[in-house]
């Protein structure tokens, strides 16, 4: 048994749905009395603001990228958002016009959002994304590969883009959309975690389901576990759908519930979001209008 199979054979969490479900059911319960100022201002500080457009050009990413510099001079009295997220091509533009400190310049990168394409050709998009100013990359793992039950190939090649992204986080899409059920969410995120991840975070938003609670409660579980086996602390990033307030502040609920407050810090929760900045926005402001 190799190391992959035996962190597989040795997880402790439920692979079960319907308690998976149970689970989440009992948090959303209670999730209503998080809804408060300060969540809403943490919750909006943890946003890797996100524009992933066919149509993107260097013009667009710029002006995006000013929105956030704006931020800081229109509400002083508010943390600006975690990263901005871009196609790797774009980091460049980003890591030139961010004027503000404290914000991250997060890409896609490795064959996003399919991950179908040559592992030579993810070293080289995560390697150029890095030089050009990327401090975060999001890739996504292959899942040909956890299908075939392939976890060598899957892990080697995570373990390398690591190794090529350096002192970069390195965020492990594991679609869980695709994936479905608790079990196959389970072997995924136990697998990125092994392989050096820094983050394992839900969705691309792109293909299929974004990201779900009971998703999020399985891989906070697997984060949780992982931490007491190894005492590192690997984060969380939900991602794909999440739009209003309302819906943030359960995935708050469910990391606070599972992981506790250890994890309630930008350095291991992060949302994915377009949409949901102005929403959040409003809700601290008590002004419906939409900055970015």
């Amino acid at each position: 048994m190799d190391r992959y199979e035996k962190a597989l054979a040795d997880s402790k969490v439920t692979g079960d749905d319907s308690v998976v479900a149970a689970e989440v059911k009992k948090i959303l319960e209670s999730a209503g009395d998080y809804a408060t100022p300060e969540v809403y201002q943490f919750l909006f500080s943890s946003i890797d603001l996100t524009t992933l457009s066919t149509e993107d050009s260097q013009e667009s990413v710029t002006a995006f990228t000013q929105r956030v510099n704006d931020f800081d001079n229109e509400y002083p009295q508010f943390r600006n958002v975690a990263a901005i997220c871009v196609y790797s091509n774009f980091a460049e533009v980003v890591s030139s016009a961010l004027e503000v400190t404290g914000v991250d310049v997060a890409v896609v990168a490795g064959g996003f959002p399919s991950s179908q394409t040559f592992t030579a050709v993810k070293v080289a998009d995560v390697a150029l994304a890095v030089a050009g100013g990327a401090n975060e990359v999001d890739v996504v793992m292959n899942l040909g590969y956890l299908r075939d039950r392939n976890y060598e190939d899957l892990c080697d090649e995570l373990i390398e883009l690591k190794h090529t992204a350096k002192n970069a986080k390195l965020k492990v899409i594991l679609e869980t959309g695709a994936l479905k059920t608790a079990e196959a969410i389970k072997t995924a995120s136990v697998l990125a975690m092994w392989s050096d991840a820094d983050f394992i975070k839900t969705s691309t938003g792109k293909i299929y389901q974004g990201a779900s609670l009971e998703a999020s409660w399985v891989m906070c579980q697997c984060i949780k576990e992982y931490y007491a086996q190894t005492g590192r602390k690997v984060g969380f990033k939900a991602a794909g759908g999440i739009r209003t307030a309302e819906e943030a502040v359960n995935y708050y609920a469910i990391v606070k519930e599972v992981l506790g407050d250890e994890w309630l810090n930008h350095d291991l929760f992060r949302i994915g979001a377009s949409s949901l900045a102005n929403s959040l926005l409003a809700a601290m402001t008590g002004e419906d209008k939409r900055f970015f």
